[in-house]
């Protein structure tokens, strides 16, 4: 190899050589980093609300049925009908029932007929018995002929009642016949409109075990209420009196407002999951509404304005863990890091909240109103965020208020409008540790 191509090869190992250091450097400096996710701290108004859905129905609902069984011979009533209390709306065919009135009424006639004969043999046995008395004062008759009589007479007596009694029950049973053919005029009980009619002229309806139902009539739908499915979580953020908004699908751009009636406290379980129906009183003047439309129904417990508002990804967000063991050349922690790497770490480990809220607990005892650092823990009412301050994230210890899914109210804590708070980080966990120690 001459010496020329001897010098080429030298120089092109020390291009490779140098590459292979600049690549390693530069790997080296381009280590994956956590990325944060921040949102900003600001005040406004935060309305805390309860939603659930609900069924329209008229306030009072009539079912109409029959008391007596037969075919359905007229109808005077249809869907939307108008009706009036009193008003005749279905007649059942009454021919079997006018048959057993005549019959009855044959009945009562054939008893009072056997009443009379009963009378007259009992006033025919009265006067052979005072005859035989007077012939028995005389000694003219046996003794036992006049015993005779004196039975006779009683007798005849015992008749007349009873024959009164037939009587009675044949009147009865007119009665119950008339009550019967009154029956197959089927008439509304009450004012206002029929939302449902289940028959036709010939069918035949059978009420030998209970009423089948002929109409349905509401009273009133000027007046309507919605019975809402509350969560048992929620129902103790309502009471009575308190105003409610719905939607229905009908008019998805009109709020329809009303106010609570009451709330039941009869339990409503559906695969183990309890509720209970809040009543609401709804005014339909124009008639909008209509039975058994869904409303999604909301109730505001809760409305202030001008608050410190937090987001509630901020107050769910956990440090990755094993942010806090990432130790400084030489084996201690990072200053920033380190020094609360107790609190830290117990932050990272803490237990759940109530609300959707994560665990979490603040580093330092300087956020934690004085407290040990690590022994400040989350309770429903008191969270930690994380704030970027001057580059670096931070804990605070905040108070907590009304939430309305999104945002909850800062009550009271070291937070202020335009801080940027943590709602994310996505990385390793060492670099959220690094993070502290060097800033982004």
């Amino acid at each position: 190899m001459s010496k020329r191509n001897r010098n080429l090869l030298v120089a092109a190992l020390a291009v490779l050589a140098v590459a292979v250091v600049a690549w390693r450097i530069a790997a080296g400096r381009s280590k994956p980093r956590t990325q944060m996710d921040t949102a900003r701290v600001e005040r406004g108004r935060i309305v805390a609300k309860v939603t659930a859905t609900g069924t329209l129905s008229a306030i009072v609902t009539v079912q109409v049925g029959s008391q007596v069984s037969g075919r359905v011979a007229e109808l005077h009533a249809d869907f939307n009908s108008q009706v009036r209390k009193g008003e005749l709306i279905a007649k059942i065919d009454p021919q079997l029932f006018q048959a057993a009135v005549e019959q009855a009424r044959a009945n009562q006639v054939a008893a009072q007929g056997n009443l009379a004969k009963a009378k007259a043999q009992a006033v025919d046995a009265r006067r052979q018995a005072e005859r035989s008395r007077a012939l028995a004062e005389k000694k003219l008759i046996a003794q036992a002929d006049f015993d005779t009589a004196v039975a006779t007479a009683e007798a005849a007596e015992a008749g007349v009642q009873a024959a009164e009694g037939t009587v009675a029950q044949a009147r009865a049973a007119l009665h119950q016949a008339e009550v019967n053919l009154a029956y197959t005029d089927i008439l509304s009980p009450t004012n206002g409109v029929v939302i449902s009619r289940n028959v036709d002229v010939g069918q035949t309806v059978a009420a030998s075990l209970q009423a089948p139902t002929l109409f349905v009539i509401a009273e009133d739908l000027a007046k309507m209420q919605v019975d809402t499915s509350v969560a048992e979580a929620d129902v103790g953020r309502l009471k009575d009196g308190m105003p409610a908004s719905f939607t229905v699908d009908a008019y998805p751009s009109e709020v329809f407002r009303g106010k609570v009636r009451q709330i039941r406290n009869s339990p409503q379980t559906v695969q183990n999951v309890v509720t209970y129906d809040a009543v609401i009183d709804v005014d339909n003047p124009e008639l909008k509404l209509k039975p058994g439309m869904t409303a999604n129904v909301t109730f505001v417990y809760a409305d202030k304005e001008d608050v410190l508002k937090v987001p509630n990804a901020a107050l769910r967000f956990k440090p990755p863990p094993g942010m806090a063991e990432t130790p400084r050349a030489g084996g201690r922690p990072a200053a920033g890091a380190g020094a609360s790497a107790p609190g830290v770490a117990q932050a990272a480990q803490g237990g759940g909240s109530q609300g959707g809220a994560p665990p979490g607990a603040t580093g330092g005892g300087e956020h934690a109103g004085g407290r040990g650092r690590g022994e400040a823990m989350d309770t429903p009412d008191r969270r930690t965020v994380w704030v970027l301050s001057e580059e670096r994230p931070a804990p605070r210890r905040v108070r907590t208020g009304i939430s309305d899914g999104t945002s909850t109210e800062v009550v009271e804590g070291e937070l202020a409008p335009g801080d940027l708070v943590i709602t994310d980080a996505v990385g390793p966990p060492s670099g959220f540790a690094a993070a502290m120690r060097r800033g982004l």
